[in-house]
């Protein structure tokens, strides 16, 4: 089949892409992965032999590779692409097309076996539009965007991915790396060009990117009237508002914003039209400044932008593009006056807005929170930012067909991200308007809208993680489930085919879909602590005795009487809340965030007074030393999350510099140099605990701590009369320790 894809007739080579494209939505882990990596080297077709001309060789594969990108271009190919890694490879492929089709002029156009005819323009849109969603699906690290400072935009660039296919490469020409041969790709899987891919082999796609970034970061410059942007930008508007009568008056601005005017006396005929698409690009922005003035000031009528703007994306559909940055810029600045969605001017969602705001609030109360302040008012004027009801007008303008679903999928995440972050309700207001158009939809629609809930109440948020933390150990009566465990936290999704309209939410799912929204992460860590010691005395206070405690440390079972539960069974749940506390943690913010809390929010949470209370006595309570456990657990689990348990990962290098402090702050704490506020039964419960996970789980893990503060911690486990425990310690170390180690043993006996 690849044979006659790449050497085969006209019509065999369409059929063979077609047959490509089905296959990579087979079920088979293997069969995925092979069919994309022959598409992404039937994306990059070698030139023909003899061939000699200015252009690409592209330009002659127009019908193959143009059934190749619309059948990969749906949503769920992407992904499985993502899911095989393949992402870097198929924009290295795809970007050369971009190149080529973007610098052509339509003055070709290719028929095909159907008897439709694409034009260049076609060919560059299919696979521009595929480019950009490759950004969404390939993210970096979670880390490289969420911690102390969250950067102005995502770190991920048409650099990143050509830097990791360049990766990729390389590991695949390294005979170190892929010593098995039945793990090397096979020769069809390697890339068509072995040569590294730089972004200046593009200079047509970098000079869009950084236009692109400039967009973002500020208003547009100054548009010289007359020259070639300019003249451009007069097409693209006599085209768009061919039927309104302004006499003769321009809607082109000379600078952003305003509403300057000059003759256009252009036809929709003009020879700008026909450029190459790059070139058309380039004057998208400021055909979007001059029509989005031109509404502000009456010039143009709402219905009449939103028509603009679908012919706009029509004539050239990888203007979707820059339509959803503009106006994504336009809206976070706040310039522009709010559109009254009032069913005149703009589409109004007064149908379905109660309703939806009634959904919201029942699925957040039946996952668990409660947020009265944040009801939908149907009385008040429903407004959206005027770039936003743009946005979302041009989107409900669009049939819904295969033929358009590649482009809203683009448009979607991005409105959806927009209304989210708008003040409260946008985004109700924005799924009411859908839920018109589709109602089929209104299940995921309401879904997405109640996540704009957490981006604008912390204390939404909370009550989301006390729901995660109850739901886990099985302490709440209202949840999803009420036996606990990881079936409850995640549950399964969510749906309307139960009596009463739509199901419960897991809250674990919830947290997952809005975590991004958390602007303030220090302030969730400690919301999450604070809830993992809440809930481990939830967990001690369920019927056990907190007398006699030393004697109870002593023994491993309790029988269950008159509702007592072990303390075996007591550890086993500290360990869950643990476990689920640091999984929120890495979830929320990363290795910044964990960091964060080893350095500043642990060494606080102890120097506090957190110890208060009648079960804060010298002696200690149950509920103390099993939150010093869970501290431990929590933590250690923190670290193998951010940096792993061995050295094999680069992120393994930041391990020493924080595990060396926090080892330090142990032992001054424990040499009195430093006092606590903590209960001394916690504390001393979290030294033990955290030093024997040391010694049972990651021993090499003290190869990489200061000998001296280890050799303090062990002093001071040894007056606790911990001397297995502190000896243990010091077996682990190293020769560095060895010395240490050999003293103990002649001063204790052992």
């Amino acid at each position: 089949m690849y044979e006659i894809a790449v050497s085969g007739t006209e019509d065999e080579k369409i059929s063979a892409a077609t047959i490509f494209c089905g296959a990579s939505l087979i079920r088979g882990w293997n069969i995925q992965e092979h069919t994309g990596l022959f598409i992404t080297r039937l994306l990059s077709p070698a030139a023909p032999p003899g061939f000699s001309g200015s252009e690409s060789h592209l330009i002659g594969y127009a019908p193959f590779l143009n059934v190749l990108l619309i059948g990969i271009s749906y949503i769920d190919c992407v992904q499985i692409f993502s899911l095989h890694g393949l992402v870097p490879q198929l924009a290295a492929a795809l970007m050369p097309i971009c190149e080529a089709f973007g610098s052509y002029a339509p003055n070709v156009s290719w028929s095909l076996s159907t008897g439709e005819k694409i034009s260049s323009r076609a060919v560059f849109s299919n696979a521009f539009t595929l480019l950009l969603k490759l950004w969404r699906f390939d993210q970096p690290p979670l880390e490289h965007v969420k911690g102390d400072a969250t950067p102005v935009g995502s770190r991920l660039t048409p650099e990143y991915l050509l830097l990791v296919r360049n990766s990729q490469l390389a590991s695949y020409e390294n005979p170190l790396k892929n010593q098995s041969k039945t793990n090397r790709p096979s020769r069809l899987s390697y890339p068509s060009s072995r040569e590294p891919i730089l972004l200046d082999s593009f200079p047509k796609l970098k000079r869009w990117y950084r236009q692109h970034q400039e967009c973002i970061a500020s208003t547009l410059s100054v548009l010289v009237p007359g020259n070639h942007v300019h003249q451009i930008v007069e097409a693209l508007l006599n085209m768009m508002f061919k039927k309104i009568n302004r006499g003769g008056q321009s809607l082109t601005p000379t600078t952003s914003g305003s509403s300057s005017s000059s003759v256009s006396g252009i036809d929709d005929s003009s020879p700008c039209l026909k450029l190459p698409a790059w070139d058309i690009l380039e004057a998208v922005p400021f055909v979007l400044d001059a029509a989005l003035t031109a509404c502000a000031h009456g010039r143009v009528s709402p219905r009449e932008l939103t028509t603009g703007l679908k012919d706009l994306a029509d004539f050239l559909p990888a203007s979707l593009a820059t339509i959803v940055s503009y106006f994504s810029a336009e809206v976070t600045r706040g310039l522009w006056k709010p559109a009254f969605m009032n069913g005149t001017d703009w589409p109004s969602p007064a149908a379905n807005l109660s309703m939806v705001g009634q959904q919201i609030n029942k699925i957040l109360a039946a996952t668990g929170v409660n947020v009265p302040c944040l009801a939908v008012e149907g009385s008040s004027p429903v407004t959206l930012p005027l770039p936003l009801a743009a946005l979302v007008s041009l989107t409900i303008t669009y049939k819904l067909d295969r033929a358009t679903d590649r482009y809203l999928n683009l448009v979607g995440p991005a409105l959806s991200n927009l209304g989210i972050g708008c003040p409260w309700p946008c985004m109700p207001i924005i799924a009411a308007l859908w839920v018109q158009k589709v109602k089929r939809w209104s299940d995921f629609l309401v879904f997405s809208a109640s996540q704009t809930v957490f981006h604008h109440s912390n204390d939404a948020v909370v009550q989301l993680l006390r729901v995660c933390f109850t739901t886990t150990l099985g302490l709440n009566t209202f949840s999803v489930a009420s036996n606990g465990g990881v079936g409850a936290l995640l549950g399964h999704g969510f749906g309307s085919h139960f009596t009463g309209g739509i199901s419960a939410v897991a809250p674990g799912i919830l947290y997952l879909r809005v975590h991004r929204a958390v602007r303030d992460v220090i302030y969730m860590t400690e919301e999450v602590l604070s809830l993992l010691m809440q809930t481990v005395k939830d967990i001690a206070n369920n019927g056990l005795p907190t007398e006699r405690i030393e004697k109870k440390l002593k023994k491993a079972k309790y029988s269950m009487k008159n509702g007592q539960v072990s303390l075996a069974d007591a550890m086993t749940q500290v360990k869950n809340a643990a476990s689920l506390g640091a999984s929120l943690v890495w979830i929320t913010g990363g290795a910044n965030l964990v960091q964060s809390l080893i350095k500043e929010t642990l060494p606080s949470w102890f120097l506090s007074g957190h110890g208060s209370g009648p079960d804060s006595e010298e002696t200690g309570g149950m509920a103390s030393m099993l939150c010093g456990y869970a501290l431990a657990y929590f933590v250690v689990f923190c670290m193998i999350f951010a940096w792993g348990v061995d050295s094999a990962s680069p992120a393994s290098k930041q391990r020493p510099q924080f595990l060396g402090k926090h080892f330090e702050y142990m032992a001054s704490a424990l040499d009195g140099i430093i006092s606590l506020g903590c209960n001394k039964a916690t504390w001393r419960a979290y030294v033990t605990g955290y030093a024997s996970l040391m010694v049972s789980c990651t021993p090499n893990w003290m190869m990489e701590v200061d000998v001296e503060a280890l050799k303090r911690v062990s002093n001071g486990l040894k007056q606790w009369n911990e001397d297995e425990l502190a000896l243990a310690l010091l077996g682990i170390s190293g020769i560095r320790a060895m010395g240490s180690a050999a003293e103990m043993i002649i001063e204790t006996g052992i």
